[in-house]
């Protein structure tokens, strides 16, 4: 538990997307208050005080004001921060370096080392991760929120043009968007972004009915969860259980969310993770 007013923090996001999602699952669970700046997305005004465009972005002030990006890295040091009094946020921080590497085709690609790590030590690992097992799946399976599970969102929700339209409509009314860019986005984005997910469908090797990649993930999911466990954490939700829900919950409302209720096995769990993060 951390003293009222110890950790001041601000996050600023788009509410339908997944990765902003993930940082809220987190930090209402953990029950840390947070202010939200809803970002347009076309002008990101919000946001032109950061050379880093996209988000979230979490501003956090534990005596020193500091910013940080990606939504794992965010997830993982603010965890860290919590359990390790040893470090300040700044110095946490700084274990998750943003790293280049150079693809194949000789594209300049940016990522942040470290960032499904805690950084504890022997004592506080033990006491997190009372086995090593735990501490590999738990990385493993947010890795996998962030590299698969998430990619298959937008074929999902955009596959017909009427799902495309019903999602921008979702995207406009819960946004920030202007009267005339509300409208802009709601048919414009939906044309455009119904012709993108079957592109993104192509890019990841999806099936031509992406419900059936979007069934596979899911209950591949509640395997690894299994039947004798609430959580993947066991008794409380892991670092997994909120990513992955984080994730999944954007599409509440949705066709695609009412698919996956009924023809895949994941509704206790999912019902289970919104009670304890309504409690927490």
């Amino acid at each position: 538990q951390l003293p009222a007013g110890s950790l001041q923090l601000t996050l600023y996001q788009y509410k339908t997307c997944p990765f902003c999602s993930k940082v809220r699952a987190f930090l209402d669970y953990h029950g840390l208050p947070y202010e939200i700046v809803e970002v347009n997305p076309i002008m990101r005004k919000e946001i032109k005080f950061s050379s880093y465009r996209k988000v979230p972005i979490l501003l956090a002030n534990a005596g020193s004001p500091l910013q940080l990006n990606d939504s794992s890295v965010i997830i993982s040091a603010i965890k860290t921060y919590l359990i390790s009094k040893r470090n300040s946020l700044e110095e946490i921080v700084s274990f998750y370096p943003l790293l280049k590497t150079v693809t194949e085709q000789g594209k300049e690609v940016f990522e942040y080392g470290n960032k499904y790590w805690l950084m504890l030590d022997d004592k506080e690992t033990k006491r997190v991760y009372p086995v090593k097992e735990v501490r590999v799946e738990e990385m493993k399976w947010r890795k996998w929120a962030d590299d698969w599970l998430v990619h298959l969102i937008s074929p999902n929700v955009y596959r017909t043009p009427r799902e495309a339209l019903a999602s921008f409509d979702y995207i406009v009314r819960e946004g920030k968007f202007g009267t005339l860019e509300g409208l802009f986005a709601k048919y414009i984005g939906a044309v455009a972004m119904f012709f993108v997910s079957k592109r993104l469908k192509k890019r990841h090797h999806l099936r031509d009915d992406v419900r059936e990649d979007l069934y596979e993930a899911v209950n591949e999911w509640v395997k690894a969860v299994g039947k004798h466990r609430l959580f993947m954490g066991g008794n409380q939700p892991n670092l997994a259980d909120l990513a992955v829900y984080g994730v999944l919950r954007v599409m509440e409302g949705l066709e695609a969310f009412d698919d996956m209720m009924v023809h895949t096995k994941i509704q206790p769990w999912y019902q289970r993770m919104e009670e304890v993060i309504q409690k927490a």
